[in-house]
């Protein structure tokens, strides 16, 4: 009976295999050993990558730097690096070194007057009369000044601009039309008001090489076509606001009013408004500032910042309003910044690499829409051609003797942005300066220069 069940057990533990249902279980497979460490830097891969990315950045700007090449230039430069928007600095050299900023204190005035005034401010150019047309008849007919820069007729915006590039602009032909539209045919006088602002034509510590050089032209509440009175061969007028009445009046005679006399003169307060003209915003006005780094319109907008009611806006008042505004928005001290003038013409000028930087990466929008683009506008339209910087760098640019600046942003590698400043005083030449700019811009349009988190993930096991 106990053999007979033990027989039994057999055949029912057997059937199964010998019927083919089930496989033996495969042998287990053997332990596969760990290409990458648990403790190894590959575990955190994108940490990884921020440190090779800041350890590339600094070394390759370092190198930079501190080249012989640039000489005395090397201790009298700074440079910072930093997210836009007030973000993390990436990199930092002398930054609160003061430094002669040349045009890029252009930044400073254009985001004072943006901050105070908004961008959607107008200036607004008047005409008045003592009585309104009779007969189409006016005495004395007053042109007064508003502040507006930009101010032109066509033939002069058409290269007004930097190296002959167009020049943004308030259609005077468009206030001649007004004129006539208000019925004016006849008129004794054309008298250019410039009282908005004081008389003073010049900064007085300017170098007198920028007047015969045409760097800068005679400053006015009331200019036309920045007070060129010819540009074949290139004169200034002596008179601003005589000059603007002159160019009125022949634009009026062209279509058809009869005019005598041009001169200056203070507008009677009962004076009668005839017609009037704005100005583009103050957002377009800061561009053609930035851009075509326009000096005489950076000084105008200093006046326009101390004008009150009563008061003519002049240079050292606006200076102090700038000041203040940057102060009060962008936390700059007086150990920062020291302004004699709001173009960036003086030596006298100085700021630091941190005080721009803070007004670069914090400043309102109509700033960074407002700066020249690489290989295409403004100052940069012939800088950077044919390299991976064309397209991606929007700067301010800087030039005296001497000194070369450039503050902006780059977009670099997958297509980050990141804002910058360098200024560099004590060079040995422009070139010197221009050589320095293209090599950080290099470095900055290939930031940041690592390798992926993924490429730097752990290893697959094997």
């Amino acid at each position: 009976m106990r053999s007979g069940a033990i027989l039994v057990a057999v055949a029912l533990l057997s059937g199964p295999v010998a019927a083919g249902a089930q496989a033996p279980p495969p042998e287990p497979a053997a332990p596969r050993t760990l290409t990458t460490p648990v403790f190894s830097m590959r575990r955190v891969p994108a940490m990884l990558s921020r440190v090779v990315a800041e350890t590339h950045l600094r070394t390759d700007l370092d190198r930079i730097m501190t080249d012989p090449v640039y000489g005395a230039a090397r201790d009298r430069s700074c440079l910072i690096v930093s997210e836009p928007g007030g973000g993390p600095v990436h990199y930092a050299r002398q930054p609160a070194l003061s430094l002669i900023p040349a045009s890029t204190l252009k930044l400073l005035t254009t985001a004072a007057a943006l901050s105070q005034f908004g961008p959607d401010r107008r200036f607004t150019t008047e005409v008045r009369a003592g009585a309104p047309p009779a007969d189409g008849a006016v005495g004395d007919l007053y042109l007064v000044g508003g502040g507006d820069p930009l101010l032109s007729t066509a033939e002069f915006a058409s290269d007004g601009g930097y190296m002959g590039q167009s020049r943004r602009m308030t259609s005077v032909e468009a206030l001649a039309d007004k004129v006539v539209a208000a019925g004016v045919r006849r008129v004794a006088r054309i008298l250019g008001d410039e009282s908005r602002y004081d008389s003073e034509r010049l900064v007085p510590s300017w170098n007198p090489r920028y007047i015969a050089n045409f760097d800068i032209s005679p400053l006015s509440a009331l200019v036309v076509n920045k007070a060129f009175a010819s540009t074949t061969p290139p004169a200034v007028a002596v008179s601003p606001p005589a000059h603007a009445a002159t160019v009125l009046a022949g634009l009026l005679r062209a279509r058809g009013v009869t005019v005598g006399e041009t001169g200056t003169g203070k507008t009677p307060a009962t004076a009668a408004l005839v017609t009037s003209i704005d100005s583009p915003p103050l957002s377009e006005i800061s561009a053609e500032i930035l851009q075509n780094s326009d000096n005489m319109a950076a000084e105008m907008l200093v006046k326009e910042m101390s004008t009150r009611p009563g008061t003519p806006g002049s240079t050292n008042a606006g200076l102090a309003a700038v000041a203040e505004r940057l102060r009060q928005v962008s936390g700059i001290t007086s150990e920062e910044m020291t302004a004699v003038d709001g173009s960036g013409l003086d030596r006298g000028d100085k700021v630091t690499c941190d005080a721009l930087q803070r007004v670069v990466a914090q400043g309102p929008p109509a700033l960074a829409a407002g700066l020249p683009v690489a290989g295409r506008n403004g100052t940069l339209f012939r800088r950077f051609l044919g390299t991976a910087a064309s397209g991606r760098v929007w700067a301010k640019t800087g030039s005296l003797e001497g000194v070369a600046g450039l503050s902006g942003y780059v977009t670099g590698a997958a297509n980050r942005n990141v804002a910058f400043t360098l200024l560099a005083n004590d060079l040995a030449s422009m070139s010197a300066g221009a050589g320095m700019q293209d090599r950080v811009v290099n470095v900055l349009v290939a930031y940041p220069r690592a390798p992926s988190a993924d490429e730097l993930g752990p290893k697959p096991p094997g």
